[in-house]
């Protein structure tokens, strides 16, 4: 996979810059996954989008990546680096039902989470979520008990059947040894990062053109090496 290049870089952050988190990520899984029909994308499994996304992350930026969690028991900032070599190969890709006692769940997509936007209550959108896998809803157990067994083995089958759908990293805070889990949301992370270097891009352009009059376009023909030189000519 190639890095992305500056130009399509800022063409993407103008594009998500004021979209909701679901719609950025799938403009990063395009760009991720330009062999996919752009159609098709909102209905892939979230374990395909998040793997294709940490492939981008690691030809654009590395395959380091820092990050912090704040202590549930204690508040105490926990500042980890995660290598993306660490992290559990993904599945080959499937869109295959998984059966769940009986029942048929298509595996959860971008679309599928768009529809628990509005949701408040986490167990609500859970419920909601079985349901909107399901592919007979209707064919799901009515009885409270039941069902809550019911969404339990779900989650289960489809951490094991697809665990890039929710990554999360095992941690122990070092101030109160609490241990906890914290969730790793690659489509937010590569978001930031996108984010802060398209702004230190604009940063540069502004610096070069106020410098030489040259255009947007000028500045970012221009290679990493050879930009970075005549920034250090111009600013102080």
């Amino acid at each position: 996979m190639l890095a992305i290049r500056p130009e399509r870089l800022l063409s993407v952050w103008e594009q998500g810059a004021r979209r909701h988190p679901i719609d950025r990520a799938l403009l990063l899984y395009a760009l991720a996954a330009p062999e996919q029909p752009a159609d098709r994308l909102a209905d892939m499994p979230i374990g395909a989008r998040n793997a294709a996304l940490m492939a981008l992350r690691r030809a654009s930026f590395g395959g380091h990546l820092a990050s912090w969690v704040d202590c549930p028991a204690c508040g105490e900032r926990m500042e980890f680096a995660l290598d993306a070599a660490d992290l559990p190969p993904a599945p080959p890709f499937s869109t295959e039902p998984i059966v769940v006692g009986g029942h048929r769940f298509r595996r959860p997509s971008s679309r599928h989470l768009a529809a628990l936007v509005n949701a408040d209550d986490p167990e609500l959108a859970a419920r909601q979520l079985l349901r909107e896998c399901a592919e007979s809803a209707e064919a799901l157990p009515d009885d409270e008990a039941a069902l809550a067994e019911l969404l339990d083995a779900a989650e289960a089958a489809i951490e094991a059947a697809d665990p890039w759908a929710e990554l999360s990293l095992a941690v122990v805070c070092p101030a109160c040894a609490h241990q906890t889990e914290a969730s790793f949301d690659i489509a937010s992370y590569l978001w930031e990062e996108l984010d802060s270097h398209a702004r230190r891009l604009l940063d540069d352009i502004h610096a070069l053109a106020a410098a030489y009059g040259w255009t947007e376009p000028e500045v970012l023909a221009l290679s990493d090496t050879r930009r970075a030189a005549y920034l250090a000519r111009v600013r102080p």
